[in-house]
């Protein structure tokens, strides 16, 4: 295991973003068209986390004119620029995939108070 662990440290970022399940985060997508590169922020509820190390992962959901978009994101992936955290959600669980089925004021998360 040390091998795969040593060829997997150097595609490690060097500060991964800090943020948790229940948050509102800003993901910022290297996005190509064509020849030239541009930024895109998909904002939204992280309502998962998987993995760790390289293979990390996270999941964004927002509603978009009323349909629920689900994006995933690999953590390390060199297509990401930055996560930003809008705001803290007070969460009990790890996923919150129950968030699905809920619309309005339902869905909202409690913001941590500081």
């Amino acid at each position: 295991m040390d091998i795969i662990e040593s060829i997997e440290k150097e595609y490690l970022k060097q500060e991964p973003p800090k943020f948790n399940v229940g948050d509102t985060v800003k993901v910022f997508v290297k996005v190509v068209e064509g020849t030239s590169e541009r930024l895109q922020a998909f904002e939204g509820i992280v309502i998962a986390k998987k993995n760790g190390g390289v293979r990390e992962s996270f999941m964004v959901r927002r509603v978009s004119f009323g349909v629920g978009i689900e994006r995933t994101f690999p953590l390390h992936s060199p297509r990401i620029d930055r996560v930003e955290v809008v705001k803290r959600g007070r969460v009990r669980r790890a996923k919150l995939y129950y968030i699905r089925k809920l619309s309005g004021k339902a869905a909202k998360i409690k913001e941590v108070r500081r």
